[in-house]
């Protein structure tokens, strides 16, 4: 479009011809735009590049925003019910910079409601289904993004990930999604580093990194954001001989994985480094497992604190997970959340000294492959009993405590074609060496370059 090859007009036509195309099948963009008026912005943007002004590396890229992030004047419904009438006001910080980069909006992207579960489902908007098999789950909270990205109907989406919400559904749709480190992409301006986090998904780690350039570009907005620079210019891939890789696994047994997800997960990363030359090695952090689990309870259910308002009056219209989840956060003390405070600097300092042995980390990025979409949640896992709706995602929980980068990446597939991801996971503000290192793994496997059957 830069060169003038093609107009913002004509991307914007195709890629509103394929998402009606292929969106029926999997629900991933939602509240869409009307046309005539997506195809307007496009005409004004190449006005723009015929006048000189090329606004970057998103000017006339179509794009949808996931349903969590408020966009002005669009639906915002975060897939509830007591939201079904909302429209947003202003943009979210990240918003801002997509628009002001020239991105073309034509929807948003579908999630579970109030983006609790991963999960993509609910009764606003329906399930998405996975392209790589729409009888089962793509995962979440980003479902439709990765939905999206797989189908070809965009080219990077914007997601958030709090317990997985990134990395859960790019191991699901072979895509890469990047949970940045902790207030790298500006958010909530508050003054509490609560777990989520704003980031980039893509086919490839270029177009990634790309997204996550102009997320990051302009400075913090809150006193908690990151205010280093993050340079990716000359993204070069890591060299596999000098690397030192942490395989995390089931964290020596801990995690309930469905047989053969391990094996396959790590064929698909470690041992692709391997070969490569890199040092690999197993680890199990040296930490008090249990309670780092605990501690992310309570930073999840202080979380939801801030929806219970929406409690009483709409008790009937939420998710019967994000009830209890708000419930438990009303029945916290300070003290719990003190201790629970506590308990994440350590095991941020315990993180902090396994980088010091590892150049990166990895893990799986799911327990479970891809389930059927009828199903909520997994309630059983190789015989043993999750006894949290989200337990099944705790490969991705401490990750989210220590507020490290965390890049989902594809690792693979099952003798049955459904796409296997890992974890890339990096010291803290090590956004650059993580996305390197993918570049190594990407360059020699090529994952995310399939096609799912729906879209071909």
């Amino acid at each position: 479009m830069r060169r003038r090859d093609v107009s913002c007009v004509e991307v914007a036509t195709a890629a509103l011809a394929r998402i009606d195309r292929l969106n029926p099948v999997v629900n991933a963009v939602v509240d869409r735009r009307d046309p005539d008026t997506v195809l307007a912005e496009a005409a004004a943007l190449d006005d723009e590049a015929a006048a000189g002004r090329w606004r970057g590396v998103l000017h006339g890229v179509p794009q949808a925003v996931k349903d969590l992030a408020e966009v002005a004047g669009q639906p915002f419904t975060a897939g509830s019910p007591v939201f079904r009438d909302r429209v947003g006001l202003v943009d979210a910080p990240h918003v801002a910079r997509m628009r002001a980069a020239g991105a073309v909006f034509v929807g948003r992207t579908n999630t579970p409601e109030m983006g609790f579960g991963s999960q993509t489902y609910n009764p606003v908007h329906g399930a998405t289904r996975n392209p790589w098999d729409p009888t089962r789950t793509v995962g979440g909270s980003s479902g439709g993004a990765a939905a999206a990205l797989a189908c070809r109907m965009l080219a990077a989406a914007d997601g958030s990930d709090y317990m997985g919400s990134l990395r859960n559904p790019a191991a699901w749709s072979s895509v890469y999604g990047l949970r940045p480190s902790r207030g790298r992409v500006p958010g909530v301006p508050g003054f509490v580093a609560q777990l989520g986090e704003a980031g980039p998904m893509a086919r490839s780690v270029a177009d990634l990194a790309a997204l996550l350039s102009v997320m990051t570009t302009g400075g913090p907005v809150g006193p908690l954001d990151r205010a280093d620079p993050l340079d990716l210019s000359s993204l070069t891939a890591a060299d596999p001989t000098t690397l030192r890789v942490g395989w995390l696994g089931d964290l020596g047994g801990r995690l309930a994985c469905e047989d053969g997800l391990l094996d396959l997960a790590r064929r698909g990363s470690v041992d692709v480094f391997s070969g490569l030359g890199a040092t690999v090695e197993e680890v199990v952090p040296p930490f008090d497992l249990d309670a780092l689990w605990d501690a992310f309870l309570v930073w999840r259910w202080w979380n939801a604190c801030e929806m219970a308002p929406l409690l009483e009056p709409h008790r009937s219209e939420l998710k019967p997970e994000l009830v209890w989840e708000i419930e438990q956060g009303l029945a916290l003390s300070a003290l719990q959340v003190h201790r629970a405070a506590a308990v994440r600097a350590e095991w941020f300092r315990v993180v902090v000294g396994l980088f010091e042995r590892f150049d990166v980390l990895v893990a799986p990025a799911t327990q479970v492959h891809p389930f059927p979409v009828e199903v909520t949640w997994p309630r059983e896992i190789a015989g043993r009993t999750m006894d949290t709706y989200h337990r099944w995602m705790e490969t991705v929980a401490p990750w989210s405590m220590a507020g490290v980068p965390a890049l989902g990446m594809p690792a693979g597939f099952t003798p049955g074609g459904l796409p296997v991801g890992v974890q890339l996971l990096g010291p803290p503000g090590g956004d650059r060496r993580v996305l390197e290192v993918a570049l190594a793994h990407e360059a020699a496997t090529g994952y995310a370059r399939a096609v799912p059957p729906v879209a071909t």
